[in-house]
């Protein structure tokens, strides 16, 4: 079936096994009336999401944009670190947020509260334990060991905030990008169809966000941050932290406080608030055998 189909580029239906997204559908399940989604785009291929909705904002595009890619040429994710996965193989999308009642400060909690909306829809509709490495990394179990299958990145342009959720769902083994990496379908989930997905996702945000700006965006008030901690599987574990500088932090993970910092607890006691920082869960030392 390679090939079908005239015009420029692949077939869309090159791999029957993942199938285009339908925008119409999706434009007349989420764009309603009274809403946060106020226009919905699909694009076979671009280089990124965030950077093409970033110069809409930039243009003055409304709040509640949001602009997917059936495959990405050039995604980001934290710290620079490229993206990439086979066309029609993942949710590769981009919001653009205008959170006016929130203070610029609290911005911070943005990705924290799209992590959270990816992992309960993950939960919910494929049926898979889902957790979040701090800040934002996606989680789930594949072959018994923890396996990243999605990411976040926001940016601001244009007084808004541009935010971009990368997720594998039917990746195959052989096409993972790093050994560490994962898919939905490699976790044996109960459901893989990305357009239920992601009209489940963009509901879901729009349920958080709406409670999260009623807030001013205090995490508390909006129950973000219990939502967060309750699903973060950094917690609890002894940990290192990769921190600018080339320096680095050990001990156990206590606590994410109010500001979206993970609390590192040293061996001597004490705690050291992380902004920004690569954490790798260390694995607890086994005793020797007898």
């Amino acid at each position: 079936m390679r090939g079908l189909g005239q015009g420029a580029g692949p077939s869309p239906w090159t791999d029957l096994e993942r199938p285009p997204l339908d925008t119409a559908a999706l434009r007349r399940d989420l764009l309603v009336p009274g809403g946060l989604w106020t226009s919905l785009d699909i694009v076979t291929e671009t280089g990124s999401t965030n950077t093409d909705l970033a110069a809409r904002a930039r243009a003055g595009a409304p709040e509640g944009a949001v602009l997917i890619a059936e495959s990405q040429s050039a995604g980001r994710g934290r710290l620079e670190r490229r993206w990439s996965a086979p066309p029609r193989s993942g949710l590769f999308l981009s919001m653009l947020l205008r959170p006016a009642e929130v203070p610029v400060e609290r911005y911070g909690w943005l990705p924290i509260l799209v992590g959270v909306a990816a992992a309960t829809t993950v939960s919910r509709i494929a049926e898979l334990d889902t957790g979040l490495k701090w800040p934002n990394d996606l989680q789930v179990t594949v072959g018994g060991e923890e396996r990243k299958i999605g990411g976040i990145l926001t940016e601001l342009s244009g007084g808004a905030v541009v935010a971009g959720l990368g997720i594998n769902v039917s990746l195959r083994a052989g096409e993972l990008p790093v050994p560490t990496a994962g898919s939905l379908a490699l976790a044996g989930a109960e459901v893989t169809d990305r357009q239920i997905l992601l009209r489940g996702l963009l509901r879901e945000f729009a349920e958080l966000y709406g409670e999260w700006r009623a807030a001013a965006g205090d995490p508390h008030a909006s129950g973000l941050l219990p939502a967060y901690t309750a699903r973060c599987t950094t917690l609890g574990r002894p940990v290192r932290v990769q921190l600018p500088g080339d320096r680095e932090l050990a001990g156990e993970a206590v606590a994410v406080d109010g500001d979206g910092r993970l609390v590192v607890r040293t061996p001597d006691g004490t705690r050291h608030p992380v902004a920004a920082g690569d954490v790798v869960h260390v694995r607890p030392e086994r005793p020797d055998s007898a």
